[in-house]
């Protein structure tokens, strides 16, 4: 079992920036995918970044250019890098590891971005 807990949501203008932390209980191995979704209100769960074992990412449409997933040195930390926020951007956002072969698939209980005026 892994707990991951994220951290780094808040209040941010259009425009600005906020970094996401997800901080794995246990070290996570390259076997697992590593990834952020979120979830607006009325609307489904959607992925924003991604990042494999190693180290290929992948981002949603709307997220390539402005947003930046990483792992962190410390093998259990990931990371979201989001600039030039904009007001679409706000929901909750979850911290998800997911093992590339074993029916494993952890998630966070989400932190809020809220983008406004």
């Amino acid at each position: 079992q892994v707990q991951l807990v994220e951290s780094g949501g808040g209040l941010v203008q259009p425009g600005g920036s906020l970094t996401l932390s997800c901080a794995a209980s246990r070290n996570i191995n390259s076997k697992f995918l590593m990834g952020w979704y979120r979830q607006a209100p009325g609307k489904q769960r959607e992925l924003v970044a991604s990042v494999t074992g190693d180290g290929t990412t992948n981002y949603g449409d709307s997220m390539k250019g402005r947003f930046t997933i990483s792992r962190g040195s410390a093998k259990n930390t990931l990371y979201l890098q989001m600039n030039s926020l904009k007001l679409e951007d706000t929901a909750d956002y979850y911290c998800n590891a997911r093992h590339r072969d074993l029916a494993l698939n952890f998630w966070g209980q989400g932190t809020q971005v809220t983008v406004s005026s």
